[in-house]
This record gives C-alpha cells, sequence and structure tokens, in this order.
C-alpha cells in the first residue's frame, strides 16, 4: 500500500506539480460512440476515492484540462466535490483528439501562478506523456508502471522547481503513481 502521507510531502517539495489522470472505468461499447461512453459504477466509486484522496493529500489543482469525452467530464465531474471552488477547469476537445500533444499544449500555456496542473484523458496518451516529461533518473518501478499503462482511474504525479510552460521532456521528477485502491481511506 502506498503511504499517501509520504507522497504528499514529496509532492510538496517541488514547487510545481503536474497530476496527470487516465479517466476512471467505463462501460465498454454499448452502441454508443466512443466519445459518449459512461462511467460504470466502479467508475464512479474510483473517481470518488481519488478525489476524495488528492483533496486530504492537499494537492488541489489550481487549474484542471479535462478531456471532453464524456467519462473524462464524469471523472471530473466526481472529484470536484472534493476540490471546492479553487480550481479553474476547462474541457478541451483536444485532450480526446490529439493524443500527448495536446498534453504537452496545455502545459506550454500555464502561467508560472498556475503550481498545480491536472489533466484529465485517456489511454495511451496519459502515460505516454508522463513518460515522456519523467526524467530518467526516476524510480525505475514507476517507470515500468508507466511502460506498461495506467488502470482506469490511476494517477501520475510530477514535479519540477520549473514552470510548467518551462518543463522539457525528460525533465520532472516522477513522484508517484496512484491507483483508486492506493486511495481507499
Amino acid at each position: 500500500m502506498v503511504n499517501l502521507n509520504k507522497v504528499a510531502k514529496k509532492t510538496k517539495s517541488y514547487e510545481y506539480q503536474l497530476i496527470i489522470m487516465r479517466h476512471a472505468n467505463a462501460e465498454s461499447g454499448s452502441g454508443k460512440s466512443d466519445v459518449d461512453r459512461e462511467l460504470t459504477d466502479k467508475g464512479l466509486k474510483q473517481a470518488k476515492k481519488v478525489g476524495k484522496a488528492l483533496a486530504v493529500m492537499s494537492l488541489i489543482p489550481d487549474q484542471i484540462r479535462c478531456s471532453g469525452a464524456t467519462r473524462a467530464r464524469q471523472t471530473l465531474e466526481r472529484m470536484l466535490k472534493y476540490f471546492g471552488d479553487k480550481p479553474g477547469v476547462d474541457y478541451r476537445k483536444s485532450l480526446y483528439e490529439d493524443g500527448m500533444q495536446a498534453i504537452l499544449g496545455e502545459m506550454s500555456h500555464m502561467k508560472p501562478k498556475t503550481k498545480r496542473l491536472m489533466i484529465v484523458g485517456h489511454e495511451p496518451t496519459v502515460s505516454s506523456a508522463a513518460q515522456w516529461l519523467a526524467s530518467p533518473d526516476s524510480d525505475p518501478a514507476l517507470l515500468n508502471v508507466l511502460g506498461l499503462g495506467l488502470s482506469t482511474g490511476s494517477v501520475v504525479i510530477l514535479g519540477s522547481d520549473k514552470p510548467l510552460a518551462q518543463w522539457d521532456l525528460r525533465s520532472a521528477h516522477l513522484i508517484a503513481i496512484l491507483t483508486p485502491k492506493d486511495c481507499a481511506a
């Protein structure tokens, strides 16, 4: 089991933080278009656990960018109950359609006052982006997990003392990867 207090302390040792999340568990095909798939009951519970854990760790984002796909929006809506009024939220079609470049693009537009950005998106984009951003001197076990891909509802936390718009590839410290099970109280 992951020690959330240690994760929180380590995260806060960096001035700037990026939280990348894969949407929670969604229904399979079910006759809907991919963009319209909704969360399952399991997915709703996953989103609640992760949102609550981030709030308990005082890792509430300043800004959130979320894919416009239904399952990503539902994931974030469930989490916002724990975040209060603090985060500015924008929904982006590009985070569904444009892959890793969309994540890097969102980061490049962040002003230095944004200390903690959260992006809610999809696989394989979220794990690929985290892999490209993570420094090679990060924990090899965590880097290996990114290579395998993230399960639904999982969160990657990266940190740096540089503003988000100045992050280069392979320059951020990979702090943690949390699954919904890690976030269970």
